[in-house]
């Protein structure tokens, strides 16, 4: 366990999380003296959230521990999590001595094949002799290619034998990123430069490959329009001219759907088509070619065929365009195409997106993100999960860097961002942290409150309580007493006029204290969001001027 300790700490790990118990303890005593900083969570998914928010902040790979039985099988939530939204993550469980899982010892259970699902790679360690190699490779398999999670069982037995293991000469395994092949390359390039209207499509995959530079410099040597995916938020600057919004059935903007709708090609790197992305798929492919990159071969043709499959790191792909380009045509200036998605941005605004300063109560949730934007920097780091709150945010909020709109995507995991951002505030403690939660989703993990608490992790909880557990004093959980209970800060805020000045107070309280800070906003108890089946068919809720048709 020393020699799986020294490898976890070259690896770029500073922090794990998870919970102590019988069959894990000599890898707890092995961690003591390694110069790994241990958090104590109060629940293994909350661990595994924290490992999951830890690795999104830095690009690392994320580790949680938990003991064996329940322990291990209430990490498979987090092993979803992390498989479905490509975040490389390891959890690592303890076992019993080597036959007692299969006979039902106390409280042994086959954690390895439940896992299987839900991981890249599940394996039990039973030889001593195998630990660094086997932790060296669940490393470099959570994040090769698609990056996802790894399980490794520990049965104590191993945990308590030696090995032979010399720091001095072990390192990390190289990742393989391959190289794009030239003909790919150039025929997505020409059909770049052949379109009348193109855009491209940046899901996760831009942000986990760090490639937000190659995109942004394709984009403007071409004069390309750029969306991104909720996945892909923050992978291209929304203050960019060539910012061409969100599509998409939920987190999308009208002036996002209506560009992606007459477009003529899609170049799509590193996104996976989910349906909330999509819709009637239709319509979303008619009329247009799709250029589809990913790392992983089997992504390409899942969800429906593209024109043009490149398997490909978005990272090396795009800076192959991107040279390619230079090569075969000067540089682009702005043309019709940009001139009409400027327009689209400019006028085919949703009535929330521009009277944001009306002074309803009970408070609008448009308005409640604009203060988020004009309150917090965009160095700050937002975490968000499902919900309202996470589609409002999609529709509603800006974000200009990689890494700094951190989203639970593809699962749906309610309750995830309180641990999350404790992983993320662990990963980036110099950086102002910003959980925005739905009063429902914060109650299924809120004990982990008690972690930051404890260990003083400082961030701000914005709560979008539209009383989905009933608004206090009518039967539902009072907030900031619950807050309170946790010895950490909390205001309740039901005047939007209120609102800037409650959040500059969080933040100035949660440094000067280093504790979460609560501010629960109290929003429209019905409202909804614009959401639909069809990218041209979304049910506005409110009238919105019409859109101008393209020119012929």
């Amino acid at each position: 366990m020393e020699a799986v300790a020294v490898v976890m700490a070259s690896e770029g790990v500073d922090t794990v999380f998870g919970i102590p118990g019988a069959t894990v303890l000599p890898l707890y005593a092995a961690l003591r003296n390694s110069g790994i900083k241990h958090l104590t969570v109060r629940h293994e998914a909350g661990g595994t959230h924290a490992a999951d928010g830890w690795a999104r902040a830095t690009g690392k790979v994320g580790v949680t521990i938990g003991t064996s039985g329940p322990a291990a099988t209430n990490m498979i939530t987090g092993l979803h999590t992390a498989l479905a939204d490509s975040i490389p993550i390891i959890c690592i469980t303890g076992q019993a001595e080597h036959a007692e899982p299969c006979q039902e010892a106390f409280p042994a259970v086959d954690i390895v094949e439940i896992a299987k699902p839900v991981t890249k790679w599940a394996v039990r360690l039973t030889e001593p002799a195998q630990a660094a190699w086997v932790f060296r490779e669940a490393f470099r398999i959570a994040r090769s290619g698609r990056p996802g999670p790894v399980l490794i069982d520990l049965s104590i037995a191993v945990q308590r034998g030696t090995c032979l293991y010399n720091r001095k000469v072990d390192a990390p395994l190289p990742i393989e990123v391959p190289a794009p092949r030239v003909q790919p390359i150039n025929a997505a390039v020409q059909m770049l430069e052949a379109a009348e209207r193109p855009i491209i499509l940046a899901g996760g995959g831009v942000i986990g490959a760090e490639a937000s530079d190659e995109l942004r410099q394709l984009a403007e040597y071409l004069q390309v329009p750029v969306q991104v995916t909720l996945m892909g938020k923050g992978s291209f600057p929304e203050n960019h001219p060539l910012f061409a919004g969100m599509a998409g059935l939920q987190t999308q903007a009208r002036w996002g759907n209506a560009p992606f709708l007459e477009s003529d090609l899609v170049l799509a790197v590193g996104v996976r088509f989910c349906d909330r992305h999509t819709g009637d798929l239709q319509t979303y492919r008619h009329g247009r070619k799709f250029v589809h990159v990913d790392i992983e071969p089997t992504q390409i043709g899942k969800v429906f065929e593209p024109d043009l499959g490149i398997v490909g790191h978005a990272k090396p792909t795009l800076a192959a365009m991107r040279d390619h380009a230079r090569r075969s045509s000067p540089q682009h200036a702005p043309g019709v195409w940009v001139e009409r998605v400027a327009h689209l941005r400019a006028t085919l605004r949703r009535p929330d997106d521009v009277d944001v300063d009306v002074d309803v109560v009970p408070i609008k949730p448009s308005r409640v993100f604009r203060e988020i934007d004009r309150s917090f920097g965009p160095d700050t780091a937002f975490v968000t999960a499902i919900g309202l709150h996470e589609i409002w945010s999609g529709q509603f909020q800006q974000t200009f860097k990689p890494r700094r709109h951190i989203v639970c995507g593809q699962p749906g995991r309610l309750g995830w961002e309180v641990p999350a951002a404790i992983g993320v505030k662990s990963a980036l403690p110099d950086k102002q942290v910003v959980a925005v939660v739905g009063d429902h989703s914060f109650q299924f993990l809120m004990e982990e409150i008690a972690v930051a608490a404890q260990h003083k992790i400082p961030f701000v909880i914005v709560m979008v309580n539209n009383a989905v557990d009933l608004h206090h004093g009518e039967g539902g959980i009072d907030h900031v007493t619950l807050m309170d209970a946790f010895g950490c800060p909390a205001r309740r805020i039901e005047q939007p006029g209120d609102i800037a000045d409650a959040l500059s107070w969080a933040t100035l309280e949660s440094e000067a204290q280093q504790l979460p800070v609560l501010v629960e906003l109290m929003v429209e108890r019905e409202v909804d969001a614009a959401t639909g089946t069809s990218l041209n068919a979304v049910d506005e809720l409110e009238p919105a001027s019409e859109l101008v048709p393209l020119a012929d």
